[in-house]
Order: C-alpha cells, then structure tokens, then sequence
C-alpha cells in the first residue's frame, strides 16, 4: 500500500495529464503551421523544378557523347561514318520521353541530333569528323564536339534543332560550335 503522500501526488498527477489531454491545438496554432509549410513550399518549389529540368538535360548530353564516341569507333574500323543509330549499335533509341535523336551523315562528318520537343528543355547535336593527323603516317584523326542550344526556345514545333545545318557544321569541321551553341567541353 501507498503512502497517503504519494498517493496524494499520484491522483494530482492523473488529473493533470486528463486535463492536458483534453486540450488541443488553437485554430490560430493550426493556421501558423499551414503558413509557414506554404511558406517553405514556395520557397522550394522552383529549385526542385529547377533539379528535375537538369536532370531531363543530362540525358541528351550523354547520348550525343555516346553517339560521338561510337562513331568514331565506327570511322577506325569502317572509314566511313554509320548512316544510322541502329548501325552503331549503341542502344539509344531514336525518341524518349523528351528527346528526338537522329544522325545525318555526310563524305567526312557523322552528326547527331538530340531535339527536344517540349518547350523547357534544350536541344543539342554533336559532330565527329576527320583531320589530317601530323607526322610520318599522316593518318587522318578523328575530332569530335558536342553543342547544347542557348536556351529553350531554340527549338521549334516538329523537335528540330533550330538554325543548324549540315552545312553549318560542315564548315565548321567538328572543331567548334555552330553560331550561338555552347560547347559541351570543358
């Protein structure tokens, strides 16, 4: 049996803890709380769409390098550049969920395109073709680059990469980027 102290100190104990229990949250408690998750919501909403527009980007950068490399891989074994993706065999299909790839072809430039066809995301190609390496072989090298668009809204309606050709980047030789296209390398 308890002491008549302690069991004076146990009962005021329960009674305290029911009425604690009874008690809730004031309406004006709740509205802080909405406020200040709508608050940090705000705030963290355009970086997140932020992240998943470069992680969208990240696709197109490394399958325009994977075409590069197995073109001229192709070019060493072939001399000649793959007329098609499903030739170079590297598993890129043609369209994904925010990219069309193609690849054009000509006597010393194999050239792939990854366009875009929603208007927040950019578009890019990449180029491979032949130099003339120096020394006693004079074999011809292969040089290779890769183009991300300005901004968006190089793109036009039908996913093609706005305002570069061919004959754009043949004059260009694979060394360097078409007018306002960024270079890849770093």
């Amino acid at each position: 049996m308890l002491k008549p102290e302690l069991q004076a100190k146990f009962l005021s104990h329960l009674s305290n803890r029911k009425n604690r229990e009874e008690e809730g949250f004031t309406l004006i408690e709740l509205l802080v709380v909405v406020i200040i998750i709508g608050v940090l919501a705000a705030i963290a909403l355009p970086s997140l769409l932020g992240q998943v527009n470069k992680a969208k980007q990240a696709e197109p950068k490394n399958n325009v390098g994977t075409i590069n490399r197995a073109q001229q891989a192709y070019f060493l074994e072939y001399q000649g550049f793959a007329k098609d993706m499903s030739t170079l065999q590297v598993g890129v299909k043609s369209q994904t969920d925010n990219f069309y790839y193609s690849v054009v072809t000509t006597a010393d430039l194999g050239i792939v395109y990854a366009s875009a066809y929603k208007k927040a995301l950019k578009s890019y190609y990449g180029a491979v073709g032949t130099e003339l390496g120096s020394g006693a072989t004079s074999e011809a090298l292969t040089v290779a680059i890769a183009c991300e668009s300005p901004d968006p809204k190089s793109v036009d309606n039908f996913g093609a990469v706005a305002n570069v050709t061919v004959a754009n980047i043949t004059t260009a030789k694979a060394t360097s980027c078409a007018d306002s296209y960024n270079s890849l390398a770093r």
